[in-house]
């Protein structure tokens, strides 16, 4: 809405940096709604600069400024056009309580804006959250063509959150403004450590600092319903006034970092994927995969019955099995100090995998020890029944499958670059059919699509393609004042 400041710049720089189909200009659009103020609250008041907006919007990169009328926006005047209203329930709480029909303006007015301009993609702060969830809903429900991204909250050097209505404060004021953000990282940083969470001492320790509270409240940061600081992320939101000017600012509350639970069957590129995303968000790769093979590889080296799960059990009294879980894209396999990176992706091994990974022993020991790897989070887990069975509180499940026949060409390919001999396509294919069935029917942690887990079927899909497709859902789960993406 105009008066742009640094938080606006970086939602300019990162929308000239986020990939499109085809590489595209940046417009910036200002335009204070009259839809979105309330009888007593600061429209005419709101702060307007449109030169030192089109100077900040061209020095940050931006190809256009668009400043419409009301009247361009709204032919004949707001009241005459039709409306649209933003679900109930999403601002039931927060801001919406307080302002009601604010986010009703808000999704009418952008809902004009996609369909004057036609973008291929929306850049949103994630500084007002709950404003962001809303149009992602918008855009989703309605079938919008359009991407939604969030740019993190930017704050200034001393922590308060860029805002247009800064600009009101006294010095005095923002002084006294800075107990907002600071408080708020408090309690982000005691609940991390295990502390419980006191509101009403949050909401008294502002108010004595001269702030008016005019919600606290702890939701979940996607459907916005009260939700109460535990295992899961929850959002931690407040709105105050300091003298005349209204600031709303938030944190997320985390208790671990995140987790991605990748499910799905044999052949479906998950190992190839996994590691790409993981590395371009910066989380550790586990290929839980690898350890079922490298247990599989010491089976039949110790010239076990691979079908006795007592012969089996003994291997797994002193078993040694270490994964090198660097962030290169690199990972190493060991087994009792043999490295096995390459002889477990052996046609040998892969026939006979699903048979090891079938004895509830070998799930037993082996999801134990993956639990511990990712007791702390920061990581990527891929494998067969990571959501169902080792990360059942994953932050994101996405079961990764493709059809048998597109299953069977890959394989072909893998074995190819790996100078095994390749089978005939309908072979394999039928081989892939049999592993799903094995897989899918076995008595310890059948391989199942989890009741919350996202299908992503990657038939007709470039690698990059799917690895975009993850991190768009990841972004849907994770915000990125949570778990930044990494430069590149």
């Amino acid at each position: 809405m105009g008066a742009l400041h640094r938080g606006h710049r970086q939602l300019i720089k990162a929308a000239q940096g986020l990939d499109v189909v085809t590489p595209s200009s940046v417009l910036v659009s200002v335009f204070v709604n009259p839809l979105q103020f309330g009888p007593a609250e600061d429209f005419n008041s709101y702060p307007r600069d449109l030169e030192a907006d089109c100077e900040v919007a061209s020095a940050s990169g931006a190809s256009a400024l668009w400043a419409p009328s009301v009247d361009q926006v709204f032919p004949g005047g707001a009241s005459s056009q039709f409306r649209i209203q933003a679900p109930s329930q999403l601002q039931a709480h927060l801001c919406g309580a307080n302002r009601p029909s604010h986010f009703d303006g808000v999704v009418t007015v952008v809902a004009r804006l996609l369909a004057l301009v036609r973008p291929e993609l929306l850049v949103l702060g994630e500084k007002d959250w709950q404003q962001l969830v809303i149009l992602r809903h918008l855009v989703s429900d309605l079938g919008l063509p359009v991407k939604v991204r969030g740019v993190a909250t930017v704050r200034d050097k001393d922590c308060l959150a860029c805002s247009s209505r800064n600009r009101h404060l006294t010095p005095e004021q923002r002084q006294q403004a800075l107990i907002l953000p600071q408080l708020l990282a408090r309690a982000a940083h005691d609940v991390a450590d295990g502390r419980s969470l006191d509101l009403r001492e949050l909401k008294s320790a502002w108010e004595r600092s001269g702030l008016k509270v005019e919600y606290l409240e702890t939701v979940d940061p996607f459907n916005l319903q009260p939700l109460q600081a535990g295992r899961k992320l929850s959002l931690l939101a407040a709105a105050v006034h300091c003298g005349e000017t209204r600031l709303i600012d938030h944190t997320f509350l985390m208790p671990r970092k995140p987790i991605v639970a990748i499910d799905g069957p044999a052949g479906a590129g998950k190992s190839t994927v996994t590691r790409a995303f993981a590395e371009r968000l910066g989380l550790l790769y586990l290929d839980t995969g690898a350890m079922y093979r490298a247990l599989t590889w010491l089976i039949q080296h110790q010239d076990v019955d691979e079908h006795d799960p007592v012969a089996v059990n003994k291997n797994l009294e002193n078993l040694k099995l270490e994964l090198d879980l660097s962030q290169s894209g690199t990972q190493r396999v060991r087994i009792n100090g043999h490295d096995v990176t390459e002889e477990i992706r052996s046609p040998e091994v892969t026939n006979s995998v699903s048979t090891v990974a079938a004895h509830g022993c070998v799930r037993k020991a082996l999801t134990a020890q993956q639990q511990r790897m990712g007791i702390d989070g920061g990581l990527v887990a891929e494998g067969r029944d990571i959501g169902t069975a080792v990360f059942p509180d994953a932050d994101l499940k996405v079961f990764l499958t493709a059809s048998p026949a597109e299953r069977a060409r890959r394989r072909a390919l893998d074995l190819e670059n790996r100078g095994f001999p390749i089978p005939d396509l309908a072979e394999l294919e039928a081989q892939i059919e049999a592993r799903d069935r094995t897989d899918s029917t076995r008595e310890f942690a059948p391989l199942l699509q989890a009741e919350d887990a996202v299908e992503l079927i990657s038939d007709g899909m470039s690698i990059d393609q799917v690895i975009q497709s993850l991190i768009d859902l990841f972004r849907l789960q994770v915000p990125e004042e949570v778990w930044p993406t990494p430069a590149i």
